[in-house]
């Protein structure tokens, strides 16, 4: 499922950056090439950091 519909990140890649080492958005985002824009993914992208990392406090 995609997460960001601007940037065409899915689920799955959200997950493999995570895996590499991301822990936050933010990290996410850059891992992705992603440039800011409508803002909507971010909560779907921090509730799956802290699904695959739930030692990650804030993932914002």
């Amino acid at each position: 499922m995609y997460v960001c519909v601007c940037h065409g990140v899915t689920e799955d890649d959200v997950r493999d950056h995570v895996t590499a080492g991301a822990c936050s958005a933010k990290d996410v985002r850059a891992a992705c090439g992603m440039r800011p824009g409508c803002g909507s993914c971010v909560n779907r992208i921090c509730a799956l950091i802290k699904e695959q990392r739930p030692e990650v406090a804030s993932a914002a």
